[in-house]
């Protein structure tokens, strides 16, 4: 969701007009319209401060995208539960002495 659509929703939802949240928010009709039509794009500080005149906080997760691997085409994620997979192949302990042919020895 973008900055226009979440300003305009939460005004909707508070059943606020321009005018009304525009007067509680310290702003503009002309402003606030400007910000629900993408004409202008409000700081981070007005929009939280919009957002809270309508009766709502600003609170978000900051989450990294991971891309996929162009060599492979795997996610990160897909990448790791692959090597898991493989590692799950391979025995985590061993025994203390070798049971292998020892090559080179006549």
């Amino acid at each position: 969701m973008d900055a226009p659509t979440i300003l305009r929703s939460a005004r909707r939802e508070a059943r606020l007009t321009l005018r009304e949240l525009a007067d509680r928010a310290g702003t503009s009709h002309a402003t606030l319209s400007a910000y629900e039509h993408a004409a202008k794009t409000p700081t981070v500080d007005t929009f939280a401060r919009v957002l809270r005149a309508a009766g709502y906080v600003l609170d978000g997760t900051l989450t990294r995208r991971i891309e996929a691997d162009p060599r492979t085409g795997l996610a990160r994620g897909d990448e790791l539960a692959a090597v898991l997979e493989l590692a799950a192949q391979f025995p985590a302990r061993h025994d203390a002495e070798l049971r292998a042919p020892v090559f080179g020895r006549d």
